[in-house]
């Protein structure tokens, strides 16, 4: 009796098994590619990198690639608070809106709005900050004097007042922030910037993710990397004990043992790469040793005992806070990622949903966040990493400049608002000194130099060297970009 094949085994029934065929030409040299950086196969080409040309250092899904023009960002640290920052209280003065506190909102200004989440605008009452703004640096920004770290470090920011944005809840809000689409299955901006230009670091994701507290409300959908490669997207590392949950070797695994287990299955997935020619087994051999080799790279990363004493204490590691404490060290292990070559390190902070109570609540939240980042950017700037790191600071939209339906006071809080509100920039080729657009008087609407979320992702990814409409990725038959609704780079932002 014969054997029954492989429905694969014989070569001249699909032109899939030809071209990927480890005895075809064709097939050899894809395999070849696919490989060579992990030396399952030797190398066989070049690879651009910031210092020039090596060879075969990653494997192509990893592998640094050249940028449309010469990019003045060379690697990100996104901080994104989550919940919607009050410009009023901390970016965008609003001496009137203070004058005019308890009046309500003139029509004029709300018109025929119906897209709102909460607010009722016959209750609602105007209501200006109750904390001043100060002129920090050379420049004279004004900024709130909550933010005193960050606004010492007012002449390497451009704060862009005029943003706004489609949506008003925080999920949707969240994800056209991140992705560019309100809808899930899209990739984020990190993904999208990876893919264009893949790594620096072998033994670290290109992409990490750190969080304090809690996660947004869309999750990993903010960092994720949709329809892009699985090796795009963040990765989530944790501040204390071990970076990645069961990144060590179980007690008695030894890593010669876990080596040896590392090689069977990659020769395994190298005989099904060759059979069927997908993509996603090349994928996941990468994955297989990237997580062996960060066995070593990432504990090392989170062990901050080398670090300087007056360096944790400029960031405010070991605050008695634990949240304060969370914060600062996630903002120091992010300088330290950037170091090591990771290409995207996003922060996330979920505290700034101030529907009540936001006199309160903004000078804890303002506790947290100012003396870690004001010292970020400074620890950069001494160690001549800012001028190719890119700081973002951003959230997915501001607050109302009315109260949300109360009258104004200590308990007040803010209805979500996607007319108008602030982000800021630094480094990485950003024109510091600088406010972008304006508000009307009342704050309600950006009226001069307006800059959609679309406009801001345009901006981000020229930075970086990286033209929005040749960016693509073909998925499902069509040629996908992040700014497919539109957009424009702002040029005031450049340096």
């Amino acid at each position: 009796m014969g054997t029954v094949g492989h429905p694969h085994d014989d070569a001249t029934a699909t032109r899939r098994r030809f071209l990927t065929s480890a005895a075809s030409g064709l097939g050899s040299m894809a395999l070849g590619s696919l490989l060579a950086g992990e030396g399952v196969l030797p190398a066989t080409g070049d690879v651009v990198t910031d210092g020039g040309v090596t060879g075969g250092g990653a494997s192509p899904e990893r592998a640094t690639r050249k940028p449309h023009f010469e990019p003045t960002a060379r690697r990100a640290i996104f901080i994104y608070l989550a919940g919607g920052i009050s410009q009023i209280e901390l970016l965008d003065p609003k001496p009137r809106l203070t004058e005019l506190t308890g009046k309500p909102l003139p029509q004029s200004f709300a018109g025929n709005e119906k897209r709102l989440s909460f607010l009722k605008l016959d209750s609602a009452r105007l209501m200006g900050s109750r904390f001043g703004f100060r002129r920090y640096g050379e420049c004279g920004m004004e900024l709130s004097e909550l933010l005193p770290s960050i606004g010492s470090r007012a002449d390497d920011i451009a704060v862009i007042r005029s943003m706004h944005t489609d949506e008003f809840d925080h999920g949707p809000a969240e994800m056209f922030f991140s992705t560019g689409d309100e809808q899930p299955g899209r990739p984020s901006a990190g993904a999208w910037i990876v893919y264009g230009l893949g790594t620096e670091t072998r033994d670290l994701p290109a992409y990490v993710v750190l969080m304090t507290g809690r996660a947004p409300v869309a999750r990993s959908i903010n960092w994720g990397s949709g329809f892009l490669p699985a090796s795009n997207g963040g990765v989530l590392f944790r501040s204390r004990g071990e970076p990645l949950l069961n990144l060590a070797n179980p007690p008695g695994v030894l890593d010669v043992a876990q080596r040896r287990q590392l090689d069977a299955v990659r020769a395994l997935d190298r005989r099904r790469l060759e059979r069927v020619g997908d993509r996603a087994i090349a994928e996941r051999v990468e994955a297989y040793e990237l997580a062996f080799r960060m066995q070593a790279a990432a504990p090392e990363l989170v062990d901050l005992a080398g670090e300087p004493p007056e360096t944790l204490e400029a960031y405010g590691v070991g605050r008695d806070d634990e949240e304060e404490h969370g914060f600062a060290t996630n903002c120091l292990l992010a300088r330290r990622l950037v170091e090591r070559g990771v290409r995207f390190v996003s922060i996330f902070q979920r505290r700034w949903d101030h529907h009540s109570g936001l006199e309160e609540k903004i000078q804890k939240n303002c506790r947290v966040i100012d003396q870690p980042i004001g010292a970020l950017l400074g620890d950069l700037k001494e160690r001549g990493l800012l001028d190719s790191t890119l700081v973002v600071c951003g959230t997915e939209f501001g607050r109302t400049p009315v109260t949300q339906n109360s009258e104004p006071g200590r308990d007040a809080g803010r209805d979500h608002h996607r007319f108008a509100y602030s982000v800021w920039l630094a480094g990485g080729g950003v024109r510091g000194g600088q406010a972008i657009g304006k508000t009307d008087e009342l704050g309600w609407h950006a009226v001069e130099d307006r800059v959609h979320v679309h406009d801001f992702h345009a901006t981000l990814l020229h930075l970086f060297g990286l033209d929005h409409l040749k960016l693509t990725y073909r998925f499902k038959g069509l040629d996908f970009r992040l700014t497919d609704q539109g957009g424009r780079v702002v040029s005031r932002v450049l340096g």
